[in-house]
């Protein structure tokens, strides 16, 4: 095979890693998009602490089976990483989720699309938490992407209207909890780097399980105190097709589905899918009877478009570094050979 060939085929191996992630990603963020809409409804009945726990108890259940059928046993071994994965899972499953849902409810109806809005902060937040880090700033086009999709996304959000500010400046604290739910989710997202050697679903599995644990004992410990309520029977039947979603859709599909989607697209690039969140959730609205303003339409456009010229400008950087190692490789040819004689 020559030189050539092997940089075609690994050109067309990383564009199809590529739009996988960038299909998985999609999945994952438009099923979130989903969730708020439905969880409105049943955070009527049940409260948002216990909401999140069960939830995630089923999801968690789910896929322990999944991970016992596939990889046996020796999946659930920690390695000598159990803090760190008790670290990821609790950002993941018990800071992120119980907050996100505890201020989405403590704003009530207008909650729904503000806690859905708040994820467009994501890429903003792992930008400069990579940046912090690692003391390298991202790529030009990645920072460019995301300040036209935030745009897009204020436009969604404020509906060309200043009276939105005003009501974020009378739910501080709700808005607070949605924030730090939101930068919880972030460190999750980085977390898969720390197992490159471990399967999607064994990362998924033991992070939520751990997260799962760790929302119990909140959950235990709020009852016992009697700060929070146990909901009986007959309030979680209620919203038996609300959880039913919840637990398979936003949970246990897009989970695996954002886990693998960053994996092959990294942080950085797969978390500016993020932003199809508060879409999703507006065109769910606007089939319930909501309707669509302009600037809410030309902020739509403007997430899509910046989200393509991410991928676009990601896959011309991926050509001219397979190019540049190609071109790299040649003059190396001819200097050895050269050295020959």
């Amino acid at each position: 095979m020559s030189a050539e060939t092997g940089k075609e085929e690994l050109l067309y191996t990383m564009n199809k890693q590529i739009m996988t992630g960038s299909l998985l990603c999609l999945i994952a963020s438009m099923s979130w998009g989903a969730m708020f809409p439905v969880s409105h409804i049943a955070l009527q009945h049940i409260n948002p602490l216990y909401f999140s726990f069960l939830r995630y108890f089923s999801v968690t259940l789910i896929l322990v089976v999944l991970l016992w059928l596939k990889e046996g046993r020796t999946a659930f071994r920690f390695e000598g990483k159990g803090k760190v994965l008790l670290f990821f899972g609790t950002m993941g499953f018990t800071i992120y989720n119980m907050a996100v849902f505890q201020g989405q409810h403590a704003m009530g109806a207008a909650g729904t699309l503000v806690a859905s809005i708040m994820e467009v902060l994501m890429p903003m937040i792992s930008i400069a938490m990579v940046w912090i880090m690692t003391r390298k700033m991202p790529p030009k086009y990645t920072l460019v992407s995301m300040v036209i999709a935030l745009a897009g996304a204020l436009l969604v959000i404020t509906n060309g209207k200043w009276t939105f500010f005003t009501l974020a400046g009378q739910h501080l604290l709700a808005l607070l909890l949605i924030f730090v739910g939101v930068v919880g989710w972030v460190v999750y997202s980085m977390g898969g780097s720390h197992f490159a050697g471990w399967s999607t679903l064994r990362y998924s599995t033991l992070t939520c399980l751990l997260g799962t644990l760790v929302s119990f004992v909140v959950v235990t410990c709020a009852s016992v105190f009697d700060w929070i309520t146990v909901p009986d029977w007959q309030h979680v039947w209620s919203v038996k097709y609300e959880m039913s979603f919840m637990i398979l859709l936003p949970g246990l599909a897009a989970l695996l589905s954002w886990n693998a989607g960053i994996r092959k697209l990294s942080p950085l690039n797969g978390i500016l899918f993020i932003n199809f969140v508060p879409i999703t959730t507006l065109v769910l609205m606007y089939f319930q009877g909501y309707v669509i303003s302009h600037y809410e339409l030309y902020g739509t456009v403007l997430v899509i478009f910046a989200l393509i010229l991410n991928n676009m400008f990601q896959r011309s950087s991926l050509r001219t570094s397979n190019s540049s190692r190609g071109v790299r490789f040649r003059l190396n040819r001819r200097k050895s050979f050269n050295s020959d004689f």
